[in-house]
């Protein structure tokens, strides 16, 4: 559901987004509250409830958050725009250094 429905979303146009620090922070904070959402509480052996922890979701997800998609797909996109013709435009624009 995540994948499918919410990580699109959030990462509507990234390729255009600078990630600094406090971008990361916020999608990383983002991402676990609706995985929490999603894989709900975790019920301890005496009854109690508590929500899953950090390590736990990224044991549920494979480690694969928003910043690991970002890199992944960022690494991609310079694969097929270094694949692509010399003289296209979109080569000319982005090995120039101004991808925007």
């Amino acid at each position: 559901m995540y994948k499918t429905l919410v990580r699109p979303v959030v990462t509507y146009a990234y390729e255009t987004w600078v990630l600094k620090e406090n971008i990361k922070t916020k999608l990383r904070v983002f991402e676990r509250k609706v995985l929490r959402r999603i894989y709900g509480p975790t019920k301890e052996k005496d009854g109690t409830w508590r929500i899953k922890s950090n390590e736990e979701l990224n044991r549920l997800t494979g480690n694969k958050n928003n910043i690991n998609y970002f890199k992944a797909q960022r690494l991609a996109w310079f694969g097929h725009v270094h694949r692509v013709l010399d003289n296209s435009m979109v080569k000319k624009k982005y090995m120039s250094g101004h991808p925007h």
